[in-house]
């Protein structure tokens, strides 16, 4: 017990014997300090939820009155404005949010999604920055197994030919030679001009972008690596004659290594189950690891022992000797749970306490960490702590939000906006207030991104009253869904996020369906989006094919902006107008939905994948 403040032990003695040493903060200052944050913001935080609930309340009778989709949308969004749960506009305005790394501001391409309370996704997605290619075609169904190149236990050379052959046309795409395909160089060497490569016909030729060469390993004659970068995305050439795939290949390439997660989300929400203080304790710890570089993981494979730990910092060397050193890990962020979950790891006057202030005050106090380490294994250059906020409901929350963060930074004694916001564009009241919410946190949002499970359950949980929605293959096709996913970007651009911020699209929620995910999410990069979230490494690498096949910024520059106003679509909730479903339909669209909740909660029960797998 601190004063009117109880702690549970294990997470008192977590922060005072594991995150605060080596920290410029007292503990006899730590403590009442949070106390004081507590205090002062927990009546507050009941009173937005309580706003939640009145809200709900006032549109389930107006649907009550009114029941089934035949109302106006006019009236619909009169009423919305009169209740407050639609906000003004207001003047159009800029983000100014600082100090951002360029993972966040300036690149495009995957972001993965890993639960931080299992030590070993969480080292494998911060090293998911470089992926393998051949491993991702190989092990996937992104190489199809016809014609006898099935995966098999041990290596089947059909297989391993069909995927050398996609990784020389995606060269010959992105790195095209002046003369000649990649499929017939035999050798690769570097001089002060560039790249240089000999065809098997004793052609000598040179890339057509010479400025796609960035730098090598090894010596000029026979390197061992070579660089590459297109769309800010770098390509490694892996070379070893001595390889079991290299001395068997003519050109001696090994393997060919694409820059794919190039930010991920350490997890302590959705896909996580940390219920009590004993499992927040080893989410925290977990994060504590990551930004201290000393997590470590240990298991075996095949028998052996492996011991996973952080990548270091790649390193090469330019034409003309220069050093160029790479990042070797995804810049991390890190999502804390919502504004409407309690916890009794702490509680202030026996009332358990919002558990996102908890997570808000130990993950920026574990990022101190990184923020203050001069050692070899960095997270961010730029000074900053990534959070992201899930089910945040309009622009009064986020805005409450933002307070807690200048908080936050006062009891850690950080600079002003050092923590940074993502919004998760998932809650309908943020959707249709969207500009305000962006508005709220203009000096701190990194992130803005949309996803469909979320996002159509608090439709469906909306509009409850207003009668049946239709079916959820139905569900995607729905005019609201469409305009919601145009909106965000729109908006996201108009709010100057292009350049300063990520615009995301949602999960790929499905890990063994690699072709499918191939054919289809290249639509995020298309639609403007800078980011969307994959479930693993190995979709994160396929996934990064697309950002080399799109340049996102010059899709963003090609979209028409316009006045837009997607809001009354968006409004309009997908009420089914024929409900004349057959028992076996019926049977069918429990059964779908039933076992996407089992899916979901029986992964968090025996492996604590959650939205993961």
């Amino acid at each position: 017990a601190l004063g009117e403040l109880q702690v549970a032990r294990v997470l008192h003695d977590f922060i005072n014997q594991e995150a605060l040493p080596g920290l410029n903060l007292a503990t006899e200052a730590f403590w009442p300090g949070f106390a004081a944050l507590i205090a002062g913001l927990a009546g507050r935080n009941a009173q937005l939820l309580q706003r939640r609930d009145q809200l709900q309340a006032q549109i389930d009778a107006w649907h009550r009155a009114q029941p089934g989709a035949d109302f106006t949308a006019r009236e619909y969004r009169q009423f919305l404005e009169h209740i407050g749960y639609l906000s003004a506009r207001g003047e159009d305005f800029r983000i100014d949010n600082g100090a951002v790394d360029p993972e966040i501001a300036l690149l495009a391409g995957p972001q993965l999604v890993v639960p931080l309370d299992n030590a070993r996704y969480a080292l494998n997605a911060a090293n998911a920055r470089w992926g393998s290619l051949y491993d991702a075609l190989y092990g996937s169904d992104a190489i199809a197994e016809s014609e006898g190149a099935a995966r098999t236990a041990g290596h089947n050379p059909v297989r391993a030919g069909k995927v050398i052959a996609f990784a020389r046309a995606f060269l010959d795409q992105h790195f095209a030679l002046s003369a000649g395909s990649h499929q017939d160089v035999v050798a690769y060497s570097v001089s002060a001009a560039g790249l240089a490569a000999t065809l098997a016909d004793g052609r000598r030729t040179s890339l057509r972008d010479g400025a796609a060469f960035v730098g090598l390993r090894g010596s000029l004659e026979t390197p061992s690596a070579l660089l590459l970068v297109h769309h800010g995305l770098h390509v490694e050439i892996q070379i070893d004659r001595y390889h079991p795939i290299g001395r068997t290949d003519p050109a001696g390439i090994a393997d060919v290594l694409l820059e794919s997660a190039i930010s991920t989300i350490q997890d302590c929400e959705d896909s996580v189950a940390a219920v009590d203080a004993q499992d927040k304790v080893g989410v925290y710890r977990n994060w504590l690891g990551l930004m201290k570089g000393s997590l470590r993981a240990h298991f075996e494979r095949a028998g052996q022992p492996i011991e996973r730990r952080l990548n270091r910092d790649r390193h090469y060397r330019s034409a003309d000797g220069k050093d160029v050193v790479l990042h070797g890990r995804s810049l991390m962020l890190v999502r804390n749970v919502g504004h409407h979950m309690m916890s009794e790891a702490i509680t202030w006057r026996r009332q358990p306490v919002p558990e996102t202030f908890i997570d808000a005050v130990v993950t920026s106090l574990i990022a101190l960490h990184d923020l203050q380490s001069s050692g070899p294994v960095r997270n961010s250059r730029c000074g900053s702590v990534y959070i992201v906020k899930p089910k945040m409901h309009g622009p009064e929350e986020v805005a409450f939000a933002d307070e807690l963060f200048a908080q936050v930074e006062d009891l850690l004694a950080l600079p002003r906006y050092t923590l940074k916001m993502g919004v998760m564009d998932e809650e309908r009241r943020t959707s249709v207030n969207l500009m305000a919410c962006i508005r709220a946190a203009r000096h701190r949002v990194v992130f803005i991104n949309t996803g469909f499970l979320d996002r159509t359950g608090d439709e469906i949980h909306t509009s409850m009253e207003a009668g049946p929605v239709v079916r959820k293959d139905d569900l995607r096709k729905a005019r609201w869904l469409q305009a919601y996913e145009r909106q965000n970007v729109r908006i996201g651009l108009q709010c100057g996020l292009s350049g300063h911020a990520q615009i995301g699209k949602g999960m790929w929620a499905m890990p063994d369906r690699m072709a499918a995910m191939l054919a289809a999410k290249i639509e995020h990069p298309r639609a403007g989006a800078t980011t969307a979230w994959v479930p693993s490494p190995t979709a994160a690498t396929l996934h990064a094919l697309h950002f080399h096949a799109v340049d996102v910024f010059q899709a963003q520059r090609a979209l028409d902006l316009g006045a837009g106003d997607e809001l009354e679509e968006i409004l309009q909730p997908p009420l089914a107008r024929e409900t004349n479903w057959s028992d076996a339909q019926i049977e069918q669209e429990i059964n779908t939905h039933t076992q996407s909740i089992l899916g979901y909660v029986v992964r968090w029960i025996e492996a604590g994948i959650g939205c993961s797998k």
